[in-house]
């Protein structure tokens, strides 16, 4: 494709080069350029990528497109000056694939909690209805059955479009994908044609110096989808659902439990390991089962639905897509053999957290046991509000080692201990994240639930030096085979 062609409708400033060349392949790395490809210069909060010219010059670049001043030797190497070059690789990114979001039912789900579950009971519900669904999200990329790695939960804009138009190609007819608010506001998902938004909730989680400096910026980034997408979807139960409506730029449709809504459920029976629910909808109603326990669930499952019913799923695809769905590592059950429960979510906030411990105590027979750490590199004062939860929530909490990256576990440790000393919550100190859990399996008393939160989906864990594999699931198993072997 000629770079002009590229450029066709942006604006942008041609500061040398010849705009007719052909451009093979465009990349925001300088280690993939490749003969014939244009360089989109991004400039991050460590690493700017106008310093990398040189090395993409020589791996045989064709074109740079840039938002700085710059100068380069090279007479074949056009360059185009822009006013954001993270919008530009959105722009350029889709006309290289030929806009391939306009040939999918395009879904993205935002919101501080529920877009991973949202995003697997919709592909639930569309391949039960025999439509081939692309997943994109925290887990993993999914076209059909086929399962892709996912380096980020919203990807950056050119592999966005790289994953739609490989999607088409294998057939996809709908594709569903969870839309961070850093995925907005560094325009990762500009230029894509989303036919459905949705609105899950909002909660503080990602206020910080690194990603958003307050609530009224975190919800801006949000609101951002609703003046991309044809239609809107918002849980008008959460406190900042009445914003998103009132600042949508589409057609809104609302869903919630407790106000009046297009999309309402009624008559809640919470189970050990699932939830039912009536729902009324402007396209049909019903009684709906998912194995997945909790409120919260409910909330997903209504938008779930919602964007079924505006896509013009039939009712009993819907029941039977969200009776099925798994989704790994949110309150997902381990199979013990044994007398008690072993619970793996991925709760790593002081909200979500208090989000399954309630959710537990709610059917618990026995104790509920909480084992859980935080992640290093990140903000103090989620530890302690995890401990304070866990220590007011809980029966007894083991604090352990999440993700310490280059932090010292133990300093880690002792900040949530801080937090569960507010409370009158009983708990012990394990380090190691293996002996934690065998722990709390060796301590188990019948009837007791054990909520192994934090990390969930993961198979990995980070320490300063080194990334070993782990998996809260796969050590419950081996656990509980050393044990039987004994």
């Amino acid at each position: 494709m000629k770079l002009y062609e590229l450029l066709d409708g942006i604006n942008y400033q041609l500061i040398k080069g010849d705009i007719n060349q052909e451009i093979t392949d465009i990349a925001y790395d300088s280690r993939k350029v490749k003969k014939g490809s244009l360089f989109v210069c991004i400039e991050g909060t460590v690493v700017d990528g106008h310093s990398f010219i040189p090395e993409a010059v020589e791996n045989g670049a064709a074109a740079l497109l840039v938002q700085k001043d710059v100068t380069v030797d090279d007479d074949n190497v056009a360059i185009v000056k822009v006013e954001n070059t993270r919008y530009g690789l959105a722009f350029v990114s889709d006309c290289f694939y030929n806009h391939p979001s306009r040939n999918i039912n395009l879904i993205g789900i935002t919101g501080t909690k529920g877009k991973t579950t949202c995003t697997y009971m919709v592909k639930y519900i569309m391949e039960e209805a025999s439509r081939k669904t692309g997943l994109i999200g925290t887990i993993q990329n999914m076209i059909g059955d086929e399962i892709l790695y996912a380096e980020r939960t919203t990807p950056e804009s050119y592999d966005l479009q790289t994953l739609f138009s490989e999607m088409i190609k294998k057939g996809a007819n709908d594709v569903v994908m969870e839309v961070s608010s850093q995925g907005l506001q560094l325009h990762r998902v500009s230029c894509c044609d989303f036919k459905i938004g949705v609105f899950t909730n909002l909660y503080k989680d990602h206020i910080s110096p690194l990603e958003h400096k307050d609530m009224e910026e975190y919800l801006n980034a949000k609101i951002k989808l609703f003046k991309m997408c044809k239609t809107g979807l918002v849980n008008i139960d959460s406190d900042y659902g009445q914003r998103v409506i009132d600042e949508a730029e589409c057609p809104v449709y609302t869903f919630g439990i407790e106000k009046d809504c297009d999309i309402k459920a009624s008559n809640i029976i919470k189970h050990p390991s699932s939830v039912e629910f009536d729902v009324v909808t402007p396209w049909f109603s019903g009684h709906i089962n998912v194995n997945i326990p909790g409120k919260f669930t409910v909330y997903n499952a209504l938008a779930a639905i919602g964007v079924c019913g505006i896509s013009g799923i039939p009712f009993e695809h819907i029941k039977n897509g969200l009776n099925k769905v798994k989704v790994p590592g949110r309150a997902e059950s381990v199979e013990t053999n044994r007398d008690f429960t072993v619970i793996v979510d991925y709760a790593h906030t002081a909200d979500s957290l208090e989000n399954i411990l309630n959710t537990i105590k709610d059917f618990a027979k026995g104790r509920v046991i909480s084992v859980f750490g935080c992640g290093g590199n990140k903000d103090r004062g989620r530890r302690f509000g995890m401990g304070e939860v866990s220590g007011r929530l809980a029966d007894f909490t083991i604090i352990t080692s999440d993700n310490p990256r280059s932090e010292d576990p133990l300093a880690i440790m002792n900040d949530i201990e801080t937090g569960i000393k507010k409370t009158d919550g009983k708990y012990i100190k394990i380090v190691d994240r293996r002996e934690a859990i065998k722990y709390a399996i060796e301590h188990a008393l019948p009837n007791d639930v054990i909520v192994i939160a934090g990390k969930g989906h993961e198979t990995y864990q980070i320490f300063k030096d080194k990334t070993i594999h782990f998996d809260d699931r796969e050590v419950v198993r081996e656990i509980l085979n050393e044990i039987n072997n004994k």
